[in-house]
């Protein structure tokens, strides 16, 4: 029993210790790059090929192969003419078969071949779904950040109000102030709680579609806050055409596309060697023994060693007529190779299509960026401005809230332009194969 108790407590305190961790980015990719469901699938996928592979090379082997039977007959039988008398006879054979293909049109070396292809392809395509799903996890763990920025700028508002509101109080009881801008004060607290309450909400929704993406539980799920740097010019490249060289000579989409055409190519081989003739050798040992009740034979071992023999054979099919088959299967195979190199194509034009828009989209978010800067730093002289006359009492409370507004609004702007810039960055740097770090 007590081991029992201490064995639930390691557990409790193992489960605590899981929660309570702060998972860091690199973290959060190496978990979700070992339970991702298509990882694992794609994983097993491999796994196939290999037996393929196995498959393909025992083609080359020798087939050999074990038979018996063992037969009873049971009844009457005509000894001499009108001389019938009950039989019981036993019958056993034994044998020993080998068959060896000697020449079948190339077929099993382009099935090996064609094995290897297929696994070459699929390795490819598994680092391309991986890259993929750490493209997501750093998207995901960006939008973790983002929030995370909201909630800060949030909090700071809501406190900013409760100190404005303590400071309308005392300019209200020495009188510079009417009572009705206590209401004011009051009313924008108010804003700023429900404010506070949606960024919350958000950064716990950001961590909850974190925590799904690994499919780790959410109690208790959180991560390492990192302090990103501002965005530079200098992170931005400059041509894109780079980008595409690179990613046409190493990204995986291509690849696999190159290795299907490659593996289309070797299923024509395989359908031409209907064409071909078969030759082939086999080999057989046979024996047998035989019983019955009305005759006095050799023992079974004595009558295996007596009946046994050996037989050999060389066989050559020609193929003259198919109905088509053959024809069909070769004709199959050349449209096959067609649209695997249109496929070449079409993944070759998706790609280019891809990393022009990044490319875009990253220099359009450097422009709003640097732009939103400009713009926090003009709404904040403005708002610097409007409190110190508000506070001599030269402007009213709305005019305040509303420059107040007018820079909250930047610097959540800014926020969200810093960090869709990050992240266009790091989908340029994954097209050029570069890590996915912060």
């Amino acid at each position: 029993m007590m081991k029992f108790s201490i064995l639930i407590l390691c557990f409790v305190v193992g489960l605590n210790g899981y929660a309570q961790k702060k998972w860091n980015l690199q973290e959060c990719v190496t978990h979700a790059l070992e339970n991702n469901i298509s990882v694992r699938q794609t994983e097993n996928s491999l796994l196939t090929n290999d037996q393929d592979i196995i498959a393909a090379k025992g083609n080359f082997l020798p087939a050999l192969g074990l038979n018996g039977s063992q037969r009873l007959n049971l009844g009457n039988v005509e000894v001499f003419d009108g001389n019938f008398v009950d039989r019981t006879f036993h019958s056993t054979s034994l044998g020993v078969n080998l068959s060896q293909t000697i020449f079948n049109g190339f077929r099993n070396t382009n099935i090996y071949r064609q094995s290897l292809i297929n696994k070459e392809a699929n390795e490819e395509e598994f680092n391309r779904i991986k890259d993929n799903v750490a493209l997501n996890v750093v998207n995901s763990y960006l939008n973790v950040l983002l929030n995370k920025e909201n909630l800060t700028i949030a909090q700071v508002q809501y406190n900013f109000s409760i100190e404005q509101l303590e400071r309308v109080k005392a300019l209200v009881s020495a009188g510079t102030q009417p009572q009705a801008n206590v209401f004011d004060a009051e009313a924008t607290l108010a804003n700023d709680a429900q404010s506070l309450t949606v960024a919350q909400n958000s950064y716990t929704l950001a961590l909850l579609s974190l925590s799904q993406v690994l499919q780790v539980p959410f109690d208790g799920f959180d991560v390492e806050i990192i302090d990103l740097e501002a965005p530079s010019e200098l992170v931005m490249y400059s041509d894109v055409r780079p980008i595409l060289n690179y990613a046409f000579e190493n990204r995986s989409e291509i690849k696999v596309a190159q290795k299907n055409i490659e593996s289309a190519e070797l299923a024509r081989e395989i359908s031409k060697s209907g064409f071909y003739p078969t030759f082939s050798f086999s080999y057989g040992l046979n024996a047998g023994a035989n019983f019955s009740n009305l005759s006095n034979d050799n023992s079974f071992f004595q009558q295996i060693n007596d009946n046994k023999g050996h037989s050999f054979s060389l066989n050559l099919n020609i193929p003259v007529f198919s109905r088509f088959q053959n024809k069909t299967a070769l004709a199959k195979s050349l449209i096959q190779v067609e649209n695997r190199k249109l496929a070449l194509e079409q993944a070759k034009l998706d790609l280019e299509s891809n990393i022009q828009r990044a490319f875009t989209d990253a220099k359009a978010a450097l422009k709003t960026y640097s732009s939103t800067q400009k713009s926090v730093a003009a709404r904040q002289l403005s708002f610097d401005n409007a409190q110190e006359r508000y506070n001599i009492g030269a402007l009213n409370a709305l005019d305040l809230e509303q420059n107040r507004t007018q820079l909250v609004n930047a610097q959540s702007s800014l926020v969200r332009a810093k960090y869709d810039f990050i992240f266009k960055t790091k989908v340029l740097d994954f097209y050029l194969g570069k890590p996915l770090n912060l």
